[in-house]
């Protein structure tokens, strides 16, 4: 008896000591109708213990800790602010913050609404931001959902996005593109954008749009980007003064990016693109990473598939998610830590339960993306509700080995955005 009892007591022990549990810090929250989501999050190139996250529609939070405490500022803008946040570090330890536009008049309104992509860099002490400079001014043509990537090597910045003729319109003669950009100068000046897709989309803002687009930076200095259109992954490469782009689909998106998931009004699952220009043994690598519902519409899974040869071939389709039931893993994101190559995805997950309460995990590979270990690092769940818009994305970012991630969660009528101090990932 006394040695069984030792025996459990040593299991015990072990399956503790196994365990992990992260520190989880609030960094902000709000009543649901005007509450903070699609947060974005980034770790100083410079000095990792410099954090900067932005929300929607306007708000940016700056850490100089290591993420632990924050402070809240609203940003302002010559071109107006209007969500979609992106943020990058330079190599000379700037911060870019990308948004959406509103210059004058009501969103959804006025002509001018989403008319360009604003760029601000932050100024001394990253107090505050310029006033902003812009790419993709089209009139009337409306530029949507941004992201941005940063090249050490030669210190340009890549941007794409989305442009639709006619946001939301059912029109099938209005289409959606995706557009590029880049500055040699951290954000003062942009280049004159560029579509750098073929086969368009509809302007719908649904599956058959075309949107989703990360760029990636490629160990030439090109950029690779992927992005979601008809249920397919579709990717091409920019090389500047190279005037053909030619995009070809790399994966099947069965379901499509807009994915049903209880509890939520809408669900994206576009593609992430991140490419190793670490010196580790995958150097030149490219992942991408999504979520569909290929395993039935009640389980939603998170997916990899990776190019060792600059995009001309690729794996077959790898399932992050280690869960061995039929519960959801939705709204993923993927970073890469370029000091070490290890890849680190966070997303949504509802494994532990037979309802809509809701976990958060990081999945973590350091083998160049054979395999993965997942880990729950949220504190305790949440249960969302469909009336209450959660955002297009979560984030994460990583830098020297220290990983930040940034997440939506909503409770008791307060939407509000958490990280976690995470070690021994």
């Amino acid at each position: 008896m006394k040695k069984l009892l030792l025996l459990l007591m040593y299991i015990s022990f072990s399956i503790i000591s196994n365990a992990q549990s992260f520190k989880n810090i609030l960094i902000d929250q709000a009543p649901a109708s005007h509450g903070p989501e699609e947060p974005t999050i980034c770790i100083n190139y410079l000095d990792t213990n410099l954090v900067m996250a932005g929300v929607n529609i306007k708000n940016t939070y700056l850490s100089r800790d290591g993420g632990r405490t924050w402070t809240k500022r609203s940003s302002r803008s010559k071109y107006g602010v209007y969500g979609d946040p992106c943020i990058i570090s330079t190599s000379n330890g700037k911060f870019l913050y990308f948004h959406l536009s509103l210059p004058k008049g009501q969103p959804y309104v006025h002509e001018s609404f989403l008319d360009r992509i604003v760029c601000q860099y932050s100024k001394s002490k990253h107090k505050k931001f310029n006033k902003g400079k812009y790419m993709g001014y089209h009139p009337p043509k409306d530029q949507d959902k941004e992201w941005a990537v940063y090249d050490y090597q030669r210190n340009r910045t890549y941007v794409t996005w989305t442009q639709f003729d006619t946001y939301g319109s059912k029109d099938p003669q209005d289409k959606s593109v995706i557009r590029l950009s880049y500055s040699d100068n951290d954000g003062k000046s942009w280049s004159t954008a560029e579509t750098i897709s073929k086969i368009p989309g509809n302007c719908i803002d649904d599956d058959q749009t075309a949107e989703g687009a990360v760029p990636a930076i490629g160990l030439n200095g090109e950029a690779h980007v992927a992005w979601a259109n008809d249920d397919k992954i579709y990717f091409t490469t920019y090389q500047q003064n190279d005037t053909i782009h030619t995009e070809k689909v790399i994966a099947q998106q069965i379901g499509g990016w807009n994915q049903a998931v209880e509890g939520l009004n809408r669900t994206n699952g576009m593609p992430i693109t991140v490419s190793d220009m670490s010196n580790s043994p995958h150097r030149g690598t490219i992942y991408v990473c999504w979520s569909d519902q290929r395993n039935g519409e009640l389980n939603t899974d998170i997916f990899l598939i990776k190019s060792t040869d600059a995009g001309k071939s690729w794996s077959q389709p790898l399932m992050i998610n280690d869960d061995s039931g039929s519960q959801h893993q939705f709204l993923p994101w993927l970073t890469i830590d370029q000091t070490t190559g290890y890849l680190y995805t966070i997303f949504y997950d509802r494994r532990n339960y037979n309802d809509n309460q809701t976990d958060v995990y990081v999945a973590v590979s350091k083998d160049g993306g054979v395999t993965f270990t997942n880990h729950k690092i949220s504190e305790k769940p949440f249960t969302p509700i469909p009336h209450v818009f959660f955002g297009d994305y979560i984030n994460i970012s990583a830098h020297q080995g220290m990983v930040r991630p940034i997440w939506t969660r909503y409770e008791n009528g307060q939407l509000s955005v958490w990280t976690a101090i995470l070690r021994g990932l």
